[in-house]
């Protein structure tokens, strides 16, 4: 007879609840946006109460904010080098909804759905704070790119090749959300790999002509 598993203690059982809150939330948030999104909706669609959404979050703008940490830290787990990848970064997101269960129509709905929250966390002096968490946390994945595949006489900053960086994939990613025009992807890695490393980039492109 085979022993039953330990009962889940309390912490655990709330550990589960925020991590079913988290998944619905992003559907729902992807598919309705921002503002229309209901934490009744989400809490449905995650098995709970809309009580069970205040026990864990502060409201949606947390519950959002918790999504977007998650999203952060499966970024983090799919940095690439430029240099070794065959897409660019800002296709990281569709992998990573394929690969997590979401349909893949979610990742551009959780993008507008971002610009809609940055554009009225920029204005809460509460949730603006916040919010630059986040952003400063976007760059520093960015600086670790570069940091890693830093030419040897870069004159500039870690920070401001980030930055660049940053400029560049976010960038590229508002114009494919604004008029659904995606960046060719070899192109975009040529601008990435100059950016980097141009003298490294010539060298490569002279070894596959």
């Amino acid at each position: 007879m085979s022993e039953l598993p330990d009962p889940l203690s309390r912490r655990d059982r709330q550990q589960q609840t925020r991590e079913a809150l988290i998944f619905a939330a992003r559907s729902v948030f992807a598919e309705d946006g921002y503002h229309a999104a209901s934490l009744d909706r989400i809490a449905r669609e995650a098995g709970f109460s809309k009580g069970a959404v205040y026990s864990n979050f502060d409201g949606k703008s947390a519950l959002f904010l918790a999504v977007m940490d998650r999203n952060l830290e499966l970024a983090e787990a799919d940095r690439t080098d430029p240099f070794e990848q065959t897409t660019n970064p800002a296709s990281t997101g569709h992998d990573v909804a394929e690969r997590e269960g979401y349909p893949p129509a979610a990742t551009q709905g959780f993008a507008l759905a971002t610009l809609e929250f940055i554009a009225s966390a920029a204005r809460d002096e509460t949730i603006a704070p916040q919010l630059h968490q986040r952003l400063v946390a976007v760059l520093d994945y960015y600086n670790a790119i570069a940091q890693k595949a830093r030419a040897e006489h870069e004159t500039l900053a870690v920070s401001d090749v980030g930055k660049l960086l940053a400029a560049l994939d976010q960038g590229a990613g508002l114009i494919q959300l604004a008029g659904d025009v995606a960046p060719d992807p070899e192109l975009f890695n040529v601008g990435m790999r100059r950016l980097l490393d141009p003298a490294r980039s010539v060298t490569e492109k002279e070894s596959n002509t």
